[in-house]
């Protein structure tokens, strides 16, 4: 199952990459700017499940909303501004200056990505009571 389950994981984060893609090329203002934020939750989420794919959908929703949120709290510190100067992989990673509504839009991304994986974990999880029960002795 372990395999199966990285293999959604390492599939969800391409098709989040793709739409994160997709909404910046297609949207502009604040629409794709929220959406990106977002997003960029719901990829952290999807590379914990792959890390650590026996992981419960909440403590990978958390993980992944706290990780956002110590980037963006980084930014205060102007380190990501400074790297981002130099390094395109450094700005989409860190970006470069703090906006308090990305906090906000993190907490969403991670909701979004723990009912989809919490939901798509209920699918993937036999029902107990489908399970066959042992005859009772009289």
């Amino acid at each position: 199952m372990r395999a199966s389950s990285r293999a959604v994981a390492a599939g969800a984060a391409a098709v989040t990459v793709a739409a994160g893609l997709g909404v910046r090329a297609a949207g502009d203002g604040a629409f794709a700017k929220y959406a990106g934020s977002a997003l960029y939750t719901v990829l952290l989420c999807a590379l914990v499940a792959l890390c650590a794919p026996r992981a419960r959908p909440v403590a990978v929703a958390g993980t992944a909303l706290a990780l956002s949120w110590a980037v963006e709290l980084l930014q205060l510190t102007g380190v990501p501004a400074e790297l981002s100067a130099h390094s395109t992989a450094a700005r989409l990673v860190l970006g470069s200056t703090f906006n308090a509504p990305d906090l906000f839009w993190y907490a969403v991304g991670a909701a979004a990505a723990w009912g989809l994986h919490a939901g798509a974990r209920r699918l993937a999880t036999p029902c107990s009571s489908a399970a066959p029960r042992p005859a009772a002795s009289r």
